[in-house]
This record gives C-alpha cells, sequence and structure tokens, in this order.
C-alpha cells in the first residue's frame, strides 16, 4: 500500500464520533492511507484537525457544487450526506492525485484485511458489495432481508472503492452527476439515495468486482447466513475467514438492536461487538455531539425545515429562481412564501400524495371535492406558471359541486 490510496467518510458533525471509530480503525489497519472527512456541515466548537484521526477536512463549501444553498436546501441531511459522494471521490482524484479511493460509511469500523481490498484495486476498476452474498432460508429472513435489497439496492453503497484508471472514472463521473441531480429519498420513483443508481452498474461499466466474502460489509441484514464467532481479544471470524470491516447500520434508529436480537439474540461475539461499539463512539464524544444539529436542518432563524417545503422547492423551477438562498428568512423568503400559500392540509411529497378513488356509488359532490384536491396539488407541485394557472382553474371549476355539498370535502382519499 502506498499514500496514493485514499479513504473518506461523509457526515453532519452528529455523526463525528462514529467518524473517528472508523477513522481510528483505518489507520491501525493501513496507517499509510489517506483518510478525508467530507462534512455537510460547520465543524463543532473546537473541532481540531490536528487532534483528530483524520488527515484532512473537506467541507461542502470545498465541493465543485453550483447553486450550493439551493441545492442543499432541496435534500434532507440524510440525502445530502449521500449526495456529496460521487463529487468527494471525484475531487480526490483530481485534487489529490488519488489513485484508489475507498468509501466507508462513518457508522463501519475495519477489524482487517484492508490490504486485500487495495489489491483487488489493481485488478478490477470498482469494487462493491452486495447486501446479500447468499439466499434466505426463511420466509422471514427473505422478507426481511432480500426484499429489502429489491427495494433499496442490491449493493450496499455504505462501501464502494474506486480505481483512477478509463472505466474507474466513467463510473465516478456518472455516479457524481446521478447523486448531484437524483439522490433522493423517492422510493415510488424508484429512487434510495445513492444505492438504487449502482444497480445499474453491472449494466453499465466493466470491470467491477462484486466482493462476496462473507467477511466484509457484515451487518444485521446478513447474519442469517454468517457465522460470526469469536471474541474481540482473540480475534473475530465469519464463515471461518479473519473479520474484514463490520456495518454497524442503524444504531439511531434502534433497527441495529431489534434485528441483532431477531437473528443474532444467542450469539454473543455479535452482543460483545455491540456493546464495545456503544463504548468506543462515547469515548469519542457521542453524548456531546450525537445531537448537535446540522446547519441545514433549519432556516437562519433557526426554524426546523420539513421535508415537504424541501420537496416542494426542489419541484419547481420558479421557486429556486425566486428564492436562490431559501434558508434566508430575510423581507419572508421562502419560509414566508411556503407559509402563505401551501395549506397545512397538504402534504406535497410524492410518497404521500393519495390516489383519487372513485367509487361509483357515492354522490358526485363527493367525487368533484376529491379532484378538487388533487389538482390543487399538482398546481403546487408544477413548475410552469400557465400549467399551475390551468390546474387551479380546473380546481375551482370542479370544485362547484362539492361547494354545494360541503359535507363532500375529504370523503375520496
Amino acid at each position: 500500500m502506498t499514500s496514493d490510496i485514499h479513504v473518506f467518510t461523509s457526515i453532519t458533525s452528529n455523526y463525528l464520533p462514529k467518524a473517528r471509530v472508523l477513522a481510528a480503525s483505518v489507520k491501525r489497519t493501513a496507517p499509510e492511507v489517506t483518510f478525508h472527512l467530507v462534512l455537510s456541515d460547520t465543524p463543532p466548537a473546537g473541532f481540531n484537525l490536528d487532534e483528530e484521526p483524520f488527515d484532512n477536512l473537506l467541507t461542502i463549501d470545498d465541493l465543485a457544487i453550483d447553486d450550493r444553498e439551493g441545492w442543499s436546501f432541496s435534500h434532507t441531511v440524510v440525502e445530502l450526506c449521500t449526495a456529496v459522494k460521487g463529487l468527494a471521490v471525484e475531487t480526490l482524484f483530481e485534487r489529490y492525485a488519488a489513485q484508489k479511493v475507498f468509501f466507508f460509511d462513518p457508522d463501519m469500523v475495519v477489524f482487517g484485511r484492508f490490504d486485500e481490498l487495495a489489491a483487488a484495486l489493481d485488478t478490477s476498476s470498482i469494487l462493491l458489495t452486495p447486501h446479500q452474498t447468499d439466499p434466505e432460508l426463511t420466509d422471514d429472513a427473505i422478507m426481511d432481508n432480500e426484499m429489502a435489497s429489491l427495494q433499496y439496492g442490491v449493493f450496499n453503497l455504505g462501501f464502494v472503492g474506486v480505481r483512477n484508471d478509463g472505466e474507474g472514472r466513467r463510473f465516478s463521473r456518472w455516479w457524481m452527476q446521478r447523486l448531484l441531480s437524483y439522490c433522493y429519498d423517492d422510493r415510488p420513483r424508484g429512487l434510495f439515495t445513492d444505492q438504487k443508481w449502482v444497480n445499474l452498474a453491472p449494466c453499465f461499466f466493466d470491470n467491477i468486482r462484486v466482493i462476496r466474502s462473507p467477511a466484509f460489509n457484515v451487518a444485521t441484514w446478513n447474519i442469517t447466513r454468517r457465522d460470526v464467532a469469536g471474541t474481540l481479544a482473540g480475534g473475530i471470524t465469519v464463515n471461518g475467514e479473519p473479520l474484514g470491516f463490520y456495518h454497524f447500520s442503524g444504531f439511531d434508529s434502534g433497527a441495529q438492536e431489534t434485528m441483532l436480537n431477531k437473528y443474532g439474540k444467542d450469539n454473543p461475539t455479535l452482543h460483545e461487538m455491540r456493546a464495545w461499539y456503544i463504548d468506543a463512539c462515547e469515548e469519542q464524544g457521542q453524548q456531546a455531539l450525537g445531537r448537535l444539529p446540522c446547519r441545514f436542518a433549519c432556516y437562519d432563524d433557526g426554524t426546523p425545515i420539513t421535508t415537504q417545503e424541501r420537496i416542494l422547492y426542489r419541484q419547481r423551477l420558479d421557486l429556486q429562481r425566486a428564492f436562490p438562498n431559501p434558508f434566508s428568512t430575510a423581507r419572508g423568503g421562502y419560509k414566508n412564501w411556503y407559509q402563505g400559500n401551501v395549506p397545512a392540509s397538504v402534504d406535497t411529497s410524492s410518497a404521500d400524495q393519495p390516489a383519487v378513488v372513485i367509487p361509483m356509488d357515492v354522490p358526485a359532490a363527493q367525487v368533484c371535492a376529491g379532484l378538487q384536491d388533487w389538482l390543487r396539488r399538482k398546481a403546487l407541485i408544477s413548475s410552469s406558471g400557465p400549467r399551475r394557472w390551468v390546474f387551479r382553474l380546473a380546481a375551482w371549476v370542479v370544485g362547484i359541486p362539492a361547494r354545494r355539498d360541503p359535507s363532500a370535502a375529504g370523503k375520496m382519499h
């Protein structure tokens, strides 16, 4: 391994303790690599890079993003940390002359075998790890794990490796552009941040290696088919192989504990690892830093931004032009416009828009009330002024019977 190998993770400041644990584990295993912290946030008070396990800090302000304020506003915090990943890979190639780049989610820990990952990029351009590498054997596990892969993505993009060669760069540039434009949790449209995009990678790119060793990217979604044994002191194995890296995904939501108790309740090794990870994060400041608000979570007056406010803003070009800095509340800003123009009862998220169902035995007034509500939603999310006017006019017209029968409102969903 040489210094042309670069590793990074992408976080907001509340994930700093987890990123410290990850970086320290990488440095123990591969001290020669350069580790970058990509921070879509403001560093917390007292942050001093010289005292951190990171070699370099890249904030979102260091990345080449057009219309940074509007672009950042259009993403939830989770989407934001994911959307910069492809751009970060390209930045490490271009700015730091990296020859091999690895991304790890901040809630991962590298226990060993990093040299094997680096060597794999000697003969491959792209490294990926799937969520599962063996078929599940029970209905519960099929529904929890295989069906989750169908919904969220075949590959777990908590890890990816890319080499700075022709095919690797074709992949990283494509991935960068897709994430800059379409890194959203919008499952009705087939999107789950970056993961669903990479389902297409084997169709588009050559020289991809899918790592099927059970010792890499071990997590609760694949422990049904992986025998994790041993101790932290004596060494941990997976199906008899030394452990490479473990993914402690779902700690904040509680999903990790739930699924561990479901599929690894009687495994002392997995519970020892969980207890160790909790202690390791606490030693790195979890209690103090874990609840820090993200710079992009609120308007500049401190009011939290809802997902619906972000979705409507990214759907309408006219709003983007009218409010180039939607975080600003000067002279009202986007916040004031939204409060004045979007009824509290209207949810503009595409995932939550109800379908219009028209049973044959309901009064026409109820049918019109449902159509009126749908047309109002379409008017709100339309980025074209003429289209909004047409939808509003149509909503007014079809709402005439509903206005004559106020009891019809809200009965069509």
